[in-house]
């Protein structure tokens, strides 16, 4: 038996929103960027797996992250405008896994993580990263359970020529090279 979808309600309920599964699973065949967004916070490194990453603008050059809204990081970013983004390598599967890990601690997050300084923020940039970007604050916009963190981008450097990529799909870790 196939089940109707409204064409106005589409398959959610009267609110006329798709059910929250529906979504995921949908939304889990778009292969996504895994990045890992860290902060200087408090003299403390703050870091979080992130896959909800885009460019937004050539001219100026932005991007965006979406944070959760509860997060430690998203804390963070109301009082820190300056943050880096390092774009994960096929073979840094274990880093994210680590900096998505619930529970993990505050303090000594990284000390499991090559990493370096990165000099206009202050904040930690993944070492072997395929790409690594140096942001500013330029808006952050609520989106239900997120937060959508515009940012410019000050500085832009790319990894070892031959590193290739990791990308979330099907909820799943993939190396794409």
């Amino acid at each position: 038996m196939t089940s109707e979808v409204d064409p106005l309600l589409g398959d959610g309920d009267a609110t006329g929103l798709a059910e929250t599964d529906a979504f995921r699973s949908a939304m889990s065949r778009l292969p996504a960027g895994v990045v890992v967004v860290a902060v200087r916070w408090r003299g403390l490194d703050q870091a979080m797996t992130a896959s909800a990453v885009t460019s937004v603008s050539l001219d100026p050059p932005m991007l965006l992250v979406c944070v959760h809204a509860d997060a430690r990081l998203r804390d963070a970013l109301d009082d820190v405008d300056t943050w880096t983004v390092s774009v994960l390598a096929d073979d840094q599967g274990p880093v994210a896994d680590w900096l998505s890990s619930p529970g993990r601690p505050a303090i000594g997050q990284l000390d499991r993580v090559p990493h370096e300084r990165a000099p206009l923020s202050g904040a930690v940039r993944v070492r072997g990263a395929a790409a690594w970007f140096e942001c500013r604050t330029a808006q952050v916009v609520p989106a239900g359970d997120h937060d959508v963190v515009l940012a410019r981008v000050l500085a832009a450097h790319e990894g070892e020529p031959d590193a290739g990529s990791l990308v979330h799909l099907r909820r799943r870790l993939r190396p794409l090279r």
